[in-house]
């Protein structure tokens, strides 16, 4: 049975939640960047015992592997037989606290964290500034020497290439623009921005590592109806069957262990 990691966003975890069981044996890495992956981890910072109020236990746990920078030695730990990336998450502004750096995702917003003293003097980059692009350049160099220096090596990594939908279909089968897009509340962004955002961070991915690619852009269409809500990164249930009909190509298909559409867990 293969031991799959997912270094990406809910767009690879949704292929099981969404379009088959059997996500609770996925180790998923979420809510963070390839920068902050690998940054020193936020000194002083405390999670309550409880996750705050406004998160689920898996949000909250995402996010305080992000500010403890635990993650990447739990997937090396993991010793996975295969890796997905994907780089849907890496659309949040950065956190700078000295030299270590987080996500500002929607749970880091939702959270409250931000007025603990470990993170209330953060500067804030810009995701779409020439620094964070330079920041992530360094971090994926890095990443992959990691790689290739750990029992990471053996693992087949596959690319799950992925783009923004600018469309939506609705119920009745209309397909209509997407309008209002936020990165969190309050914070408005441009598709096409991110989109060649992604681009750039694929190709320069690719070429520090081999690795397998997966694309459903056929498909890329967001789902006015879906169970998480509409996101320009909520895609139809087309998409789901192609990433996985890909994936099965590859030797995955023993990963699913449910049927198409059974239900699991929330996507984080």
């Amino acid at each position: 049975m293969p031991r799959i990691a997912i270094v990406g966003s809910c767009i690879t975890r949704d292929l099981w939640p969404i379009r088959g069981g059997g996500a609770e044996a996925l180790l998923y890495v979420s809510r963070t960047s390839l920068p902050g992956l690998l940054s020193a981890p936020i000194e002083g910072f405390s999670p309550g015992d409880q996750p705050p109020a406004d998160l689920h236990q898996h949000e909250h746990k995402a996010l305080v592997a992000d500010l403890r920078k635990t993650a990447l030695s739990t997937l090396v730990a993991y010793r996975p037989t295969h890796i997905i990336f994907d780089f849907i998450d890496e659309r949040f502004d950065l956190l700078a606290m000295g030299s270590a750096l987080a996500a500002n995702s929607g749970e880091m917003v939702r959270s409250g964290y931000r007025t603990q003293a470990a993170l209330a003097a953060a500067r804030t980059i810009p995701r779409l500034s020439d620094a964070a692009e330079r920041l992530w350049l360094e971090a994926a160099g890095e990443f992959a020497a990691l790689v290739r220096a750990t029992p990471l090596a053996r693992a087949q990594l596959i690319l799950h290439s992925a783009r923004w939908a600018d469309r939506q279909r609705r119920p009745d089968g209309r397909v209509e623009p997407i309008a209002d897009v936020e990165i969190v509340t309050g914070q408005a962004a441009v598709i096409a921005d991110y989109n060649a955002l992604l681009i750039r961070q694929e190709t320069a991915f690719e070429a520090l590592l081999p690795m397998a690619r997966i694309d459903a852009d056929a498909y890329r269409l967001a789902d006015s109806a879906h169970r998480w809500g509409l996101s320009p990164f909520h895609y139809v249930p087309e998409y789901y069957d192609e990433v996985r009909r890909q994936l099965t190509a590859l030797g995955l298909g023993s990963a699913f262990s449910g049927r198409p559409g059974e239900p699991s867990a929330p996507a984080a």
